[in-house]
């Protein structure tokens, strides 16, 4: 049995407005988990990494299961830029260029990368996790700012493949 997109989209609606936080089906070798995340409450803590406060006693929303498999805004990003592929953040959080303040970036436009490259951090739930590339080419656009909070399938950086 191969799961699609319209069977993952009908799980949500139902899981959607249930008590239920943690749904996982298998069939043969797929396996799917769709995970619903409550509001977490943030307190003020040194991240050494970064050198920055955390928000203090900030409450912080995570999506509904829907926005998980959200593909749109990377697809928008893309419209004008043909040839383009985009490197897409995998997870809501916040977007870091470098790994620490006074670091330089893990890439500039014009930079060459390739897959398993890191091109940034995202921060999630005090976790900083690597981003790598998942395409080989020329950085030819930045999308986000560094320090903002991204959603899960936003386009981060554009990559020309050819480049």
């Amino acid at each position: 049995m191969k799961i699609d997109l319209e069977q993952i989209k009908s799980l949500l609606e139902v899981v959607g407005p249930t008590d239920i936080t943690e749904l996982t089906i298998e069939s043969g070798e797929e396996k799917i988990t769709i995970k619903k995340q409550q509001t977490v409450i943030a307190s003020t803590v040194e991240m050494p990494m970064l050198g920055r406060p955390a928000p203090q006693s900030a409450q912080v929303p995570t999506p509904m299961p829907e926005a998980s498999i959200a593909t749109k805004p990377a697809e928008e990003e893309n419209n004008g830029n043909k040839g383009l592929v985009p490197i897409t953040s995998p997870m809501v959080g916040t977007f870091y260029r470098s790994p620490s303040p006074t670091a330089p970036a893990f890439v500039d436009v014009g930079d060459h990368v390739a897959p398993g490259q890191t091109v940034c951090i995202i921060e999630a739930m005090k976790l900083m996790n690597d981003m790598p590339a998942e395409v080989s080419g020329k950085i030819v656009k930045v999308c986000v700012e560094n320090g903002s909070t991204v959603e899960y399938g936003q386009a981060l950086f554009m990559v020309n493949p050819k480049g």
